[in-house]
């Protein structure tokens, strides 16, 4: 279970980040809980580590634990119901795949998001009009606190764009996965995104075969890069490296183009207003004030800042994915740094041009921006 000591960059997406002094790599449940109670009963730093695939981790890498989740499994509920009980290092595109083979709906649109299964809730992953919050019915999880086993329902997971209780500092170990998904014959749920519509040629809210929309979204995201292949340099990446800013539809209106596009959001969408511990408190911004809120393009935000696909700092090996601008690949030995640097000159351009700071989407290990 105990490996020797190796390198965030052999086990991240992006294949950045510095040494790790001690990895441990738990193959079943019971391992899983003795590693982590085992690193929290140690002064050592931890860190727990599924499929790197969202994830920026310094040159310098991490002293202490590294546990890298290797727990498999995949269970349909026997009673008929549409349920599936997922390990939490199961492959996420491999969960999937198992959904829609087994004909229920309700997670193809996340068909090739690369990762495990419990990284998933962490981060509430979605793509192409469906996120897991949509399938989500509790996780059972090792509370870092109590050292106990607790299935916390989804309800109670604080589940957001791009975050969650989980995200935002409730410590513990993702154990498995619960979800619950729909029996629908064979066919997918409504499509809900307009390019998957159109590259499926349907009209938004039209069910099609599962495999169908399953092919055709792993299709459009290694078109954008956004699969892992060996044979493509632009997937040499952390997938979409900023989140969508959301903001009030008075700000979009009065300070972006009319073309700029925006989508309306929920307001629970929001993201939190966090501060660093006695930092000075600014001004209500538009995210938090309650106004009607809209979710922007940070892709489109970036093209229009000036920066192309494909766009490098003199001498750097990180690059913006010549497929996508919401990506930044590492073009071969690219430091994080280097990465760190990208990142803080593309936030400094669109900040400049529009108003808006761009929020990182990988989880900062080490780094700031």
């Amino acid at each position: 279970m105990t490996d020797s000591a190796t390198s965030f960059r052999d086990l991240t997406t992006l294949r950045v980040g510095g040494p790790i002094e001690r990895l441990v790599q738990p193959s079943t449940r019971e391992e899983l809980i003795e590693a982590a109670i085992g690193a929290w009963g140690s002064p050592e730093d931890w860190l727990v580590l599924g499929g790197g695939s969202n994830l920026l981790v310094a040159d310098e890498g991490v002293p202490g634990t590294v546990i890298r989740v290797a727990t498999r499994g995949i269970d349909r509920a026997t009673d008929g119901v549409p349920r599936i009980r997922v390990e939490a290092g199961e492959d996420w595109d491999a969960v999937v795949a198992y959904a829609v083979g087994q004909g229920l709906a309700g997670i193809e649109a996340l068909s090739g998001i690369p990762g495990t299964a419990g990284a998933a809730p962490v981060q509430n992953i979605g793509a192409y009009g469906q996120q897991l919050s949509d399938a989500l019915i509790a996780i059972d999880f090792l509370d870092f606190e109590s050292g106990e086993v607790v299935t916390i329902p989804a309800s109670e997971l604080d589940l957001g764009y791009r975050t969650s209780a989980l995200k935002q500092g409730r410590l513990g170990v993702v154990l498995s996965l619960e979800l619950e998904l729909a029996d629908a014959g064979g066919l997918s749920a409504p499509i809900a995104y307009a390019q998957l519509a159109s590259a499926l040629g349907v009209e938004l809210g039209a069910r099609v075969p599962l495999a169908d929309a399953r092919a055709a979204v792993l299709a459009l995201r290694a078109s954008k890069g956004m699969v892992l292949d060996p044979a493509d340099p632009d997937s040499v990446s952390a997938g979409s490296f900023f989140t969508n800013p959301i903001v009030s539809e008075a700000f979009a209106r009065e300070s972006l183009p009319a073309d700029a596009p925006r989508f309306p959001v929920e307001p629970d969408d929001a993201p939190p207003r966090v501060l660093p511990l006695g930092s000075e408190i600014p001004p209500i911004d538009p995210v938090s004030s309650g106004e009607f809120m809209v979710k922007l393009s940070a892709a489109w935000l970036i093209e229009h800042a000036g920066i192309s696909r494909g766009f490098a700092l003199p001498g750097s090996r990180a690059a913006v994915s010549s497929k996508h601008t919401l990506a930044l690949v590492n073009r071969g030995d690219a430091t994080a740094a280097e990465i760190v640097q990208l990142a803080g000159y593309v936030q400094t351009r669109v900040e400049s041009e529009f108003g808006v700071r761009l929020q990182p989407e990988p989880t900062l290990v080490g780094v700031e921006l």
